[in-house]
């Protein structure tokens, strides 16, 4: 719920009254634009909330009266942040996107109404006591990871680069510098981050599983969330933008760097993801912006996109923060367990 109301908000600022009732647009008349693009971006945001709360309902609440409640919840979260969304200047709220908010959370309801049953007793829950130590600590780690696969979705990032504050924070201008300098950084920042998402992982995994294996899926999978960003938002001939110089090195070492550490003592490895996580932060925040990223995200046009591009950004920005936090969680359990 949060996500979707910092979603719809987005940019969160120039709140103003505009003399009407905030829910004078569900009698509006219809949207004198439409597209295909908004109509898919406002389906698609409700189909996991519609997903989530069957599953948070079961097994307590199943079926029609589940479906009904999914549906309802999502309909009074639509309709409170759309009449939010009166007193922002730079959205505009419609009886259109709350049709289609209710379409994607009764998709994400029935998908949920078959799926649920898989993950509570199913194949999915025994394929995940059989691969990954029990608790709800390491489910914890695994969203994490699925975060970090979310951060990819934001095209104005480095290749899995992270805790970018500059947007929160002043922007800071630097001087020129020449190419070899920015592919150092990236091939830093990709291989870093590779390399400690690939450390929480192993720390997640029971004993005797084929860690490796994981990890360099949870790469693929990264790489493959990037490339379909790209294809989405750009022109086909930049699906690839984010295969840099840079980038190839990063991928290289870093691969083959994490298939080395997983072989560490657990402490070791917490601590170095640690060490890693927090370099690449830094470095991220104190490297000039780059110009050659600039030239090739010209061709991006945000359009509607750009409600969501601020909620990527904001996960990407705090990942490494909260990953730092879950890196002591870990390393507090197993001492309290020693003890």
């Amino acid at each position: 719920m949060l996500l979707v109301a910092y979603a719809t908000l987005y940019p969160l600022s120039g709140w103003r009254a505009i003399g009407l009732s905030p829910f004078a647009y569900l009698s509006a008349p219809w949207p004198r634009y439409i597209t295909s693009f908004d109509v898919a971006v406002n389906i698609a945001g409700y189909v996991p909330f519609g997903f989530l709360a069957i599953a948070a309902l079961y097994p307590r609440i199943q079926g029609v009266a589940a479906l009904g409640l999914a549906v309802a919840g999502a309909g009074a979260l639509s309709l409170v942040l759309e009449a939010g969304q009166s007193y922002l200047p730079a959205r505009v709220a419609t009886n259109l996107d709350v049709l289609c908010n209710l379409a994607g959370a009764a998709l994400g309801a029935l998908v949920g109404l078959r799926a649920t049953p898989l993950f509570a007793g199913g194949p999915l829950s025994r394929w995940r006591a059989r691969e990954f130590l029990p608790g709800a600590g390491v489910d914890s780690g695994l969203v994490l990871i699925a975060l970090w696969l979310f951060t990819q979705l934001n095209p104005a990032a480095l290749l899995f680069g992270t805790g970018d504050l500059r947007d929160l924070l002043a922007p800071m201008e630097g001087r020129a510098r020449r190419p070899e300098f920015f592919v150092l950084i990236e091939a830093f920042t990709a291989g870093a981050n590779l390399i400690a998402v690939a450390l929480v992982l192993s720390a997640l995994v029971l004993p005797g599983q084929p860690v490796r294996a994981m990890a360099v899926s949870v790469v693929m999978a990264a790489l493959a969330v990037k490339t379909a960003a790209l294809a989405i938002l750009m022109r086909a001939e930049n699906v690839l933008a984010w295969l840099t110089p840079g980038a190839q090195l990063g991928l290289l070492v870093g691969v083959v760097v994490a298939l080395m550490a997983i072989s560490l003592p657990r402490t070791a490895r917490l601590a170095l993801a640690a060490v890693l996580l927090m370099a690449a932060a830094v470095l991220v925040n104190l490297v000039p912006p780059n110009p050659y990223l600039a030239a090739t995200l010209k061709v991006w046009q945000q359009g509607h996109f750009l409600n969501f591009n601020g909620l990527t950004r904001l996960v990407s920005a705090l990942w490494p923060f909260m990953a730092l936090g879950y890196l002591i969680y870990l390393a507090s359990r197993r001492r309290e367990a020693l003890g």
